[in-house]
């Protein structure tokens, strides 16, 4: 990962709190819920920018810098780094909100590819702004 900044870069885009449904025994939460909250985030922003049906096509390395714990704030931050003829691409911040206080430490980053597509399920154009 590159060198931590203090303030997340992109919009927030999902806030979510880390339960214990979603950790292991010893309070560290699953990478793999992590994952899908940015997942998540990702479809939220691509469908407002598509206006319309996305999906995700792909997911370029991700690496942990540090556990998210039960009872932190998940905040993904997204910002759309490209958008093709059917494809964007977005840039995912995923920083914790430790438990009752107003540290925020990044947590990890990735970058999602989202695909446009129509009512059949096939890839259709990203409309212009």
């Amino acid at each position: 990962m590159a060198a931590q900044s203090d303030t997340p870069t992109g919009e927030l885009t999902l806030r979510t709190l880390a339960m214990p449904a979603d950790a292991n025994a010893a309070g560290d939460i699953f990478g793999g819920w992590v994952m899908a909250q940015m997942d998540l985030a990702c479809g939220i922003r691509a469908a407002e920018r598509a206006r319309g049906r996305v999906v995700t096509a792909a997911v370029q390395e991700m690496a942990f810098a540090m556990p998210v714990k039960i009872g932190d704030t998940l905040c993904v931050y997204t910002e759309i780094a490209r958008v093709g003829r059917t494809s964007m691409t977005l840039k995912v911040e995923t920083w914790a909100q430790r438990y009752l206080t107003h540290v925020m430490q990044k947590v990890t980053e990735a970058t999602f590819v989202m695909v446009a597509l129509d009512a059949e399920g096939k890839p259709t154009p990203v409309p212009a702004l």
